[in-house]
This record gives C-alpha cells, structure tokens and sequence, in this order.
C-alpha cells in the first residue's frame, strides 16, 4: 500500500470546528466520517487522511477541474473501496508522491452493472444510462445520471473496470451531495446475506448464490425514483418506461456537465403547475398525472424522510394521494435501499414467488407475503434474487394487447 513515508500533520477539524460539523454522512464500508465542511483548496493537495478513520485509511484527491467538479478517490488496507467526498481530514506531506493502488478487488466483490441497473427505467431513460462490457462482477462500465439534490441538479459520472478502482465524477450545484451518495449508490453499506445462500429451499438458495455479487443501493432521492414508478401503475412496465421518456423530453432542462441528451427529472416548480389534461397527449390519464403532481408539490420533504426508516417513510409516502403499496414498495429499495421492500398489487412478482416457492402457476397477494413470512426483514432481497434468477410463472393465454389511452 502505497502510504509508507506520509508524515500526517493534525487534522483541520481538530484545530478548527465549522459551525456544519454536525452534518455527517456515511462512507465507506461502515465508517462514519463527520463532514467538517471548512473550505480547502483541493487542487494545492495530493492526499488527505481521513480523521478517525481506521489505521492505513487514506484518500487521495484529485485536482479540480472546473467550478462544481471534484474528485476522490479512497484506499482501505490496500483494497480500493470507491469515491466520496472530503471530510475532516490532515494534509499529508506535499511532496511525497502518493499513487492508488493496483489490484483493486472492490468491483471483483460487486456487480456494479447490477447493482445500478434499477435506477434506470428503460433503455431510453433520459436521466440515467449504463454502459456495460461482459456481465457479472468482471465486467467494466459506465454509469452516467443527472438527478435533483436538496443544493440544486447535479450529474453523476461512474466509471468501474475489474482492474481498476471506481472512478466518479460529478458536476452541477449539487455535485458534493451527490458524490458523498456514491458509496451508498453502488451498496458499499450493504453487505449482503450469505445465510440466503444455504437457505432450505432450493430455489431461494439457488437464486441468492446466483444474486450474490447484487447490492442494495440507496440513491438518497425519492422524488426522482417516484416518478417513474408512478408512471407504471395501472400500464404495462412498456409503456411506463416510454412515457417517463416523454414526459422529461417534454419538461425536462439538460444536465450540468458534458452529456449531450442527458436531462434531469422534471423540476417539481415546473411539474406541480401542469393541469392534469396536459399529459394526455403523452398517454397519461389523470390517475397518474395527479399523483406526479401531488409528489411534486411535496418535494422538498423528501430529503427528511429519505433519512427515516424505512417503514416509517412508506407510511408517509402512502398519505400521498395515489401513492399506494406498489408504489412504496417499488421506491424505498432503490431510493433508501430496503432490503424487506415488496411490491404489493404487482401483477407478475405475487406469480412468481407463488410458482418458485410454491409451485404455484398463480398466487395472491396473501399468498405471497405469507411464502415470504420466513424471510421478514429480508423480503425485498429474496424477492430480486428470484425474480432475476427463478422461473418464470406459465403462461395460460395470449398477451393483452398495448391499447392508446384513447381507447381505453
């Protein structure tokens, strides 16, 4: 590990504490680092220590490259864990010449391709892309998304190989907010579940040794997840994921940083002031438009209640009118990585656990939440493990056709 010869210097938040020493994030693999927030001038450093961080903990900064850009790059006991932000922290020596570590074994450990995947909707999703080379925890990618921070838009920029450590960069007012979510996008802070693995039903065992590489993420923006699951009620995934693409093609403004195309979400000021016939031309009756409308209006307590359990924000999510249990438990897994998530009132996952835990062709929903009874508090993980790697339920008839509202 290349720290060796690093003489560290006492840490800036010990000489000094800023009055936003209490805002904290988590980073890392179950470390908790305080922010210090002081003002540093990045691009005078070549490494930082981490304050109260484990022994051989070291984060190497990058110089920045334009007004909103930083970043960072952290190693843990030779072992390369991602990016983040800067926290309460010692300068090291300047002169020494600090390199990152070869070898990294982060994205061996991880499929990160996987891992994102849910926080796109849809090949042409305007907000978020991913470019993958090969599959499972070997493969190389990119992962590019432009979303709303409680500080302004921001626009995420990942990139992972199986020999090379993470890489983000971020742009826009809300670049640091973002770039401090990166651990927990990528599910740093979660840590699987081998017991699944040797579970007693074959199938669930099966799925989760398959599922295994797979984290649970947490992206931090319920505003931005809820609105293209409210998209998918009541219609096929198809047809959601289409109208999420024209709904932001239509509202939408383009992404700070160099992604030509890539669009943030629909700004809630802009979103909450649409009467609810103009999203007609777009196939989106008032079932749908209004709940989108109502998420909008309430947009800015999201940021506190993506901090809450969360059971306790499903709950405050369904006081949303036309925010419903589907909706929830599509949303706090992605958003707030919740590993009992389950999405009730789904038309195909109630089938598909019934016929692999069950053998059943067609189950309830009862049905399905009484399968799931023995895997309490980690439903949601069983529950993608089958789907993605389990049997498909029969089929007993042809597929319904894809009408145009107006002909509903």
């Amino acid at each position: 590990m290349a720290t060796s010869g690093l003489a560290a210097v006492p840490a800036l938040g010990e000489e000094r504490r800023s009055e936003d020493a209490e805002a904290a994030h988590r980073v890392g693999v179950g470390r908790q680092v305080c922010f210090d927030r002081r003002s540093v001038p990045l691009e005078d450093l070549v490494g930082v220590q981490v304050a109260g961080c484990q022994t051989g903990c070291t984060w190497y900064v990058e110089p920045l490259v334009a007004k909103w850009f930083a970043r960072l790059r952290w190693d843990v006991h030779g072992e390369s864990l991602g990016t983040g932000t800067v926290a309460s922290m010692a300068v090291l020596d300047r002169g020494t010449q600090v390199a990152p570590t070869s070898g990294t074994e982060s994205t061996g450990r991880v499929d990160l391709g996987a891992t994102l995947s849910w926080y796109r909707h849809g090949r042409n999703d305007a907000t978020t892309w991913i470019d993958r080379i090969g599959s499972g925890p070997r493969a190389s990618g990119r992962f590019v998304r432009a979303t709303w921070t409680p500080d302004g838009p921001a626009t995420l920029h990942m990139r992972w190989s199986a020999d090379a450590a993470l890489d983000a960069e971020t742009w826009g007012p809300g670049a640091d907010w973002l770039l401090a979510r990166v651990p927990f996008m990528v599910g740093d802070l979660d840590e699987g579940d081998t017991e699944l693995e040797t579970d007693e039903h074959p199938v669930v065992a099966a799925a989760s040794r398959a599922n295994r590489f797979v984290r649970f993420g947490a992206s931090g923006t319920l505003y931005h997840e809820l609105l293209p699951i409210i998209l998918q009620q009541r219609i096929t995934a198809i047809e959601g994921k289409h109208q999420w693409t024209l709904l932001c093609r239509e509202l939408s403004d383009s992404a700070p940083g160099p992604f030509a195309g890539l669009l943030v979400p629909p700004a809630p000021d802009v979103l909450r002031h649409q009467p609810s016939w103009w999203f007609h031309p777009l196939g989106i009756e008032r079932k749908r438009a209004q709940p989108m409308i109502e998420v909008a209006r309430h947009a800015s307590k999201f940021w506190d209640w993506a901090e809450l359990e969360p059971s306790e924000a499903a709950r405050l999510l369904r006081l949303i009118p036309g925010v419903g249990a589907w909706t929830t438990g599509c949303v706090t897994g992605p958003a707030m990585g919740d590993v009992d998530a389950v999405p009730v009132g789904d038309y195909h996952v109630k089938n598909i656990i019934g016929w692999n835990l069950a053998d059943e062709a067609r189950a309830t929903d009862e049905r399905m939440l009484e399968l799931l009874e023995p895997y309490a508090g980690r439903r949601g993980r069983v529950v993608r493990a089958v789907t993605a790697h389990g049997r498909g339920a029969p089929k007993f008839g042809p597929k319904q056709r894809i009408l145009p509202m107006s002909r509903w």
